[in-house]
């Protein structure tokens, strides 16, 4: 999807999966399960993989174990694809300390979301970002995701931050096709612009976006990193039909808050548990056969009941 030269990195492209976090009955992370969905998601041909963001359910994990996921995605992925860790904080000294770490065990870039509950303008955003960049060496990935954080970093801002080279993309879940569209059109050659939302991956991408991180790719790898491929060569036909197949099942991943119904889907598939942290919960019992029957038809091999 990418190609290199001695003196340029890999741009950022194709579809990132946005990891869900496996947990055991004793509460721990399970890492034999996590090692196992990031085996999987490599060998069905997802570009690159992002650890610890909201789907990981990051804000729950204490920092041992944020750091232990991180450490195994790196140590699984062995190279393969980059691992985009999830360092971001609403305090802009622990997000520049959280950094740090996941540079020292091994991730090659970040995703940084814009700082929640704070409610910063945006010459405060500007400030923070920057901030971070000049605390770690890592290339950076922005998280724009306005709906959970109640802050939006407009178009201007992105493409204040995209000018300077230690910002390499940006994940806009912002749902504002005119803003996307506008960074897709004025951003510089190195940032790469990635759907935040997986239901207009195909759209953003007929604009000119990169690719997507992706909350359906936990369930549908190869079905979503086939789609950016399809895109990526310009054979629209072959990314419509790997789309429809998707909608349905990106529908059920959001009936309840992102990842209550991916990991009851995961849990239907054999994968892992259906467990979560306070204050999610699994997906109400009301639902599931709902979810089920959209696997189903979507063709995806579930466990024995």
């Amino acid at each position: 999807m990418s190609s290199t030269s001695p003196t340029t990195p890999a741009r950022l492209r194709g579809c990132g999966t946005a990891l869900v976090t496996p947990f055991t009955r004793t509460g721990s992370v399970d890492e034999a399960a996590l090692r196992a969905l990031i085996e999987w998601q490599v060998q069905q041909g997802v570009h690159m993989l992002i650890p610890c963001g909201s789907t990981g359910e990051a804000v729950t994990l204490s920092q041992a174990e944020h750091r232990r996921v991180v450490e195994i995605t790196v140590e699984q992925v062995a190279g393969r694809v980059p691992v985009v860790a999830g360092a971001g904080s609403n305090d802009t000294a622990k997000a520049v300390a959280l950094s740090r770490e996941m540079q020292a065990i091994g991730a090659t870039h970040l995703l940084h979301v814009t700082p929640m509950y704070n409610k910063p303008p945006q010459r405060a955003l500007l400030a923070h970002f920057r901030a971070v960049a000049d605390g770690c060496e890592l290339p950076i990935v922005i998280y724009n995701v306005p709906g959970r954080t109640a802050v939006n970093l407009e178009a201007a801002t992105c493409l204040e931050l995209a000018a300077d080279p230690r910002f390499v993309a940006v994940k806009e879940a912002s749902g504002n096709l005119a803003q996307i569209t506008t960074i897709i059109r004025e951003r510089p050659a190195h940032f790469s612009v990635l759907s935040g939302d997986d239901g207009i991956t195909l759209a953003l991408m007929a604009h000119g976006a990169d690719g997507v991180i992706s909350v359906v790719s936990n369930i549908l790898p190869y079905a979503m990193a086939q789609l950016c491929e399809a895109m990526g060569r310009g054979d629209l036909a072959a990314a419509r039909t790997l789309d429809a197949r998707l909608a349905p099942v990106i529908d059920a991943c959001f009936v309840e808050s992102n990842p209550i119904p991916a990991k009851a889907m995961l849990a239907m598939m054999g994968r892992m548990d259906n467990l979560l942290r306070l204050p999610l919960v699994p997906l109400q019992d009301a639902l599931l056969p709902r979810v089920r029957d959209v696997l189903e038809r979507a063709g995806v091999v579930l466990a024995a009941h």
